[in-house]
């Protein structure tokens, strides 16, 4: 295949070559997404089958850890396979990267639990997981930069837009084959051995991938520059090593990627654990609101791709941060209005105030499952956090016993410090459980509290009959039209940001830097934010400073790329 496209490529219509390139790259990362997103999804049922030597609570924690793994790990799966890449080409390395996302996968289907196999359960289970995150890693560089260089000039941005889709679709395919699953059979059944049925079909996703891509040819640009002995001999000393792209490498991270990163995990993670954690819209509603939003929105990946070609990527990507920064909190409330009208309702007219002495107030967030929640402030919002009652605090003189008010209603905590209490435990996504002091305090404690939110009209669950469905809809569509604002050039602006000889490495990197921890680990830090201050839309804050520092860092100093030949200088 002929190399090297030209400014007059750009009006000329896609060539069947060309579709080809785009439809196998963006299927197969497809399908690592699905793999990968698959475990998300499913933690809760993973923590029964895995980590069921430890208590339910523990379990879940110990579930979501391993799912965080996959995502600790995926900057080091950038420098393995992205070596490679600028070493041997990108072709086979995006082969071996889809072969281990697609084996991992199928093997966590036929894994025995820990009723089988014991502690070697978990221990296999993570270092799938492990492996995951590694081939992902690898993945989204290679295949965003084997299209781009296939790509014609004045023409990245919409042939890019292409895998950008990948990441939202590859998480609307693991809903969509979850929920077919649960539905075809009792809920006993799926978590007996149904959760296997989605891994298992990865094995079918990845033939189909690998027989796919088995039959491209290389990269032309790489394939042009191995014939002119330009390839890099040290593509990791050369794209960290020399300052001049070590440079670009901070600035595509600090100014494009984390900002990308937080409204992307905003706008279909954090949105998700909003509607069931917060508001308690059951889970099945819920994933059906997100994937519809995710159907509509995905659209205009291609559309602001498309125009990012025309008017820059640059403007494009920090109008989405500003808008994301500027409408995130009325957004959230509007949700909370047409999901949820009744919690709303109970805010308005009856809220909660912890009254207590704040140097008795702990961090209420608790990871590892270790902590003990023993004083009275502790006890009392730990009660509320696990509901997920949003709450205001007020200071008490030192000494004082913690109360809460709901409305009119006050009703004193207790301090169990000095009682025996068995070690207190988190829930994540639904908050800390108070210390199990005397059992006839705590028992009449929660009671109390309970009684109380009920007869103040705060709903134990969103109900149904009162969801605006259509609205609430609306609103994930407009959190989904963001995350195409800032992802969908992405892609090609990273290409065009690094030569050739050291692409595929130096993009990779700052891309999952920014999408795997930034972006990663937004739902746990955004939760632990919304523990602390009883406020439920504070964890809000994390995403907005983020894309305020990248819309900040984007606009100073990250140069428009949209004319870039990425063919000079290599």
């Amino acid at each position: 295949m002929a190399y090297a496209a030209t400014t007059a490529d750009a009006t000329r219509p896609m060539a069947a070559e060309e579709r080809k390139v785009i439809f196998a790259s963006s299927l197969g990362t497809v399908f690592e997404w699905y793999d990968f997103y698959l475990y998300g999804s499913l933690a809760a049922v993973i923590s029964k089958q895995f980590f069921s030597g430890v208590n339910p609570t523990a379990a879940f924690i110990f579930a979501l850890m391993a799912f965080a793994a996959g995502f600790a790990v995926r900057p080091f799966g950038a420098l393995v396979f992205g070596r490679l890449g600028d070493l041997i080409g990108r072709k086979y390395t995006f082969l071996v990267t889809i072969l281990i996302m697609g084996a991992s996968t199928f093997i966590v289907g036929i894994l025995p639990g820990y009723a089988s196999i014991g502690i070697a359960a978990p221990v296999i289970l993570i270092g799938l997981r492990l492996l995951q995150g590694l081939a992902l890693g690898g993945e989204y560089g290679g295949a965003a930069t084997y299209v781009a260089e296939h790509a014609p000039h004045g023409r990245r941005g919409a042939y890019t837009s292409w895998i950008q889709t990948t990441a939202t679709l590859g998480l609307f395919l693991s809903l969509l084959v979850i929920l077919g699953c649960r539905v075809s059979m009792s809920p006993e059944a799926f978590d007996d051995w149904g959760w296997r049925i989605p891994f298992l079909l990865s094995i079918v996703l990845l033939g189909v991938s690998v027989w796919i891509r088995m039959k491209l040819s290389e990269s032309p640009a790489f394939k042009r520059m191995k014939e002119e002995g330009k390839t890099s001999k040290a593509p990791l000393t050369e794209s960290f090593g020399q300052w001049k792209n070590l440079k670009v490498v901070l600035l595509a991270l600090f100014g494009l990627v984390a900002g990308q990163a937080v409204v992307w995990y905003t706008g279909q993670f954090y949105a998700l654990f909003f509607l069931t954690q917060t508001l308690k819209v059951d889970a099945q509603p819920a994933n059906l609101m997100i994937a519809a939003a995710l159907l509509l929105g995905t659209p205009f990946f291609v559309i602001f791709g498309s125009l990012s070609d025309r008017i820059g990527r640059k403007p494009i990507i920090m109008a989405g941060l500003l808008l994301s920064i500027v409408t995130y909190f009325p957004i959230f409330k509007a949700i909370t209005h047409y999901a949820n009208p009744a919690l709303e309702q109970a805010i308005a007219t009856a809220p909660v105030v912890v009254t207590a002495d704040p140097n008795e107030c702990s961090f209420q967030f608790n990871p590892v499952g270790t902590s003990k929640f023993t004083s009275s402030c502790d006890i009392a919002k730990s009660a509320l956090v696990r509901r997920g009652i949003p709450y205001t605090n007020e200071t008490a003189p030192a000494g004082t016993v913690a109360q809460v008010k709901v409305g009119s209603t006050v009703i004193p905590s207790f301090n169990a410090s000095a009682a025996p209490a068995a070690p207190a435990s988190v829930s994540v996504g639904h908050g800390p459980a108070p210390a199990a002091a005397a059992p006839a305090a705590g028992a009449t404690f929660e009671k109390s509290v309970g009684d109380a939110l009920k007869a103040a009209g705060y709903p134990p669950k969103a109900d149904p009959a009162q969801t605006n469905t259509f609205m609430t809809i609306v609103l994930l569509t407009v959190l989904v039209i963001y995350v195409t604002m800032v992802y969908a050039p992405i892609a090609a602006m990273l290409v065009e940001l690094f030569p050739t000889r050291i692409r595929y490495t130096s993009m990779s990197l700052p891309y999952h830097i920014g999408n795997g921890w930034f972006g990663g680990f937004l739902p746990t830090t955004s939760f632990a934010i919304v523990a602390a201050t009883g406020d439920i839309y504070s964890g809000l804050w994390y995403p907005i400073i983020i894309a305020a520092a990248t819309l900040v860092i984007g606009l100073l100093f990250v140069r428009e790329t949209k004319d870039v030949d990425i063919y000079a200088n290599d």
